[in-house]
C-alpha cells in the first residue's frame, strides 16, 4: 500500500466538533442512570444483578467543583480546579458508590497499552491505562474526557478490570490485551466476561486526520469499519486515497471520522468475548455536554469523568 509523506497529511482540526442540539441523551436498558443526592451515575443492569460488585460511570452532576458558574463533580486533578475540589468530589463519588472506605487505585495515565494487577494498594502511583485484581476492597478506576472507558467482569472467577481507551491505546490494542490479561493472572475464559462500554465521543464528533487512517488500517484488518467519511461525493475517501497509484495524486481526505467505541468492541470480539456480553452505552460525550465532560467540546476547562469497579469485601 502507498504511503503518503507525513508532511502532506493534514492535521487534526482543533475546533469545535459539529454542532448538536443540547438535548438531553436517552439512556434505556440495559443501562440506567441513579441519582444519589446531587449525583448522577450511569449503571449497566448486567453489572448490577452481581451483589459482590460495585460500580458506577460518574457524570458532571453535583460535585463541588465551579465550572463556568454550575457545581459539577469533576474527577481529575486539572489546571483550573483545586486538589481540595477534586478529592472531595471523589469521596462524593464513592460514597454514592458504596465504596466510601476503599482505597481508589488511581494510575497516572499515559495513553498506553500498560496493564497493571493489583492485589494490593500500591506504594506509587504507576504509569498506565489499565488495571485488574481479583482482591476484594480495592476501587480500580479510569479517568475520561472523551477516552473509552471500558469496565470487565468475569462473573465466574470474580474478577474485574478497568481500562482508558484513547486513539493511541486502541491502537496499541490495550482492551483485548486486558482480556489476556485476565485469562493469564486469573485463568478467566474469554466467553464468560461482561464488557461495559462507557460513555467517549462518537463518531459523530470525533473528526482525526488521514494519519490515523493509516496507523489503524496497518493494524486492523477491519480499520474501514471505523472509519466514516460523510462527503459530497466528489472527493475520495480515506481508503480510497491510501491506495492510489501513484500516491499524491489526490489531496487527502478531511473530516474523516474515527468511531472509537466501534474500534474497541471488535477487540473484544477478537479477544473472544461474546457479543451478547458486551454492552455499549451509545453515549458521545461531545454531543451531551449538560451530563458529560467532553475535552473535544471544552477545551481545557473541561472535567474528567471516573469509571471505577470494585469487588465488595
Amino acid at each position: 500500500m502507498p504511503v503518503a509523506s507525513k508532511s502532506s497529511l493534514p492535521r487534526r482540526k482543533a475546533g469545535k466538533p459539529l454542532s448538536r442540539p443540547a438535548v438531553p441523551p436517552k439512556i434505556s436498558a440495559p443501562w440506567s442512570l441513579r441519582s444519589s443526592g446531587n449525583l448522577r451515575i450511569l449503571e449497566l443492569d448486567a453489572f448490577k444483578k452481581l451483589p459482590w460488585l460495585l460500580h458506577g460511570f460518574s457524570t458532571a452532576h453535583g460535585g463541588v467543583s465551579d465550572l463556568d458558574g454550575q457545581k459539577s463533580l469533576n474527577l481529575g486533578f486539572t489546571d483550573w480546579d483545586t486538589r481540595e475540589n477534586v478529592i472531595e468530589n471523589r469521596k462524593r463519588f464513592q460514597t454514592a458508590l458504596g465504596a466510601q472506605k476503599f482505597p481508589l487505585i488511581n494510575l497516572k495515565q499515559i495513553h498506553s497499552a500498560v496493564i497493571w494487577p493489583f492485589a494490593s494498594v500500591p506504594k506509587e502511583p504507576c504509569n498506565g491505562d489499565a488495571s485488574l485484581t481479583n482482591t476484594p476492597g480495592l476501587l480500580l478506576g479510569v479517568r475520561t474526557a472523551d477516552c473509552v472507558p471500558i469496565l470487565l467482569v468475569d462473573p465466574k472467577k470474580r474478577a474485574v478490570a478497568a481500562v482508558h481507551a484513547g486513539w493511541r491505546g486502541t491502537l496499541a490494542r490495550i482492551l483485548e490485551k486486558a482480556v489476556g490479561e485476565l485469562v493469564a493472572k486469573f485463568k478467566s475464559h474469554p466467553s464468560d466476561l461482561l464488557a461495559a462500554i462507557g460513555p467517549a465521543i462518537g463518531p459523530c464528533c470525533y473528526e482525526v486526520g488521514a494519519e490515523l487512517v493509516i496507523q489503524f488500517t496497518s493494524q486492523f484488518a477491519a480499520a474501514a469499519d471505523y472509519f466514516d467519511e460523510p462527503r459530497s461525493g466528489e472527493e475520495p475517501n480515506p481508503l480510497q486515497w491510501l491506495n492510489m497509484m501513484p500516491p499524491g495524486h489526490q489531496p487527502p481526505p478531511k473530516n474523516v471520522r474515527l468511531d472509537l467505541p466501534k474500534a474497541n468492541r471488535a477487540q473484544l470480539l477478537a479477544a473472544g468475548v461474546h457479543e451478547k456480553n458486551i454492552f455499549s452505552s451509545g453515549l458521545c460525550t461531545a454531543c451531551h455536554p449538560s451530563l458529560f465532560f467532553s475535552y473535544r467540546k471544552q477545551g481545557p476547562r473541561s472535567g474528567r469523568l471516573l469509571a471505577a469497579i470494585a469487588l465488595k469485601k
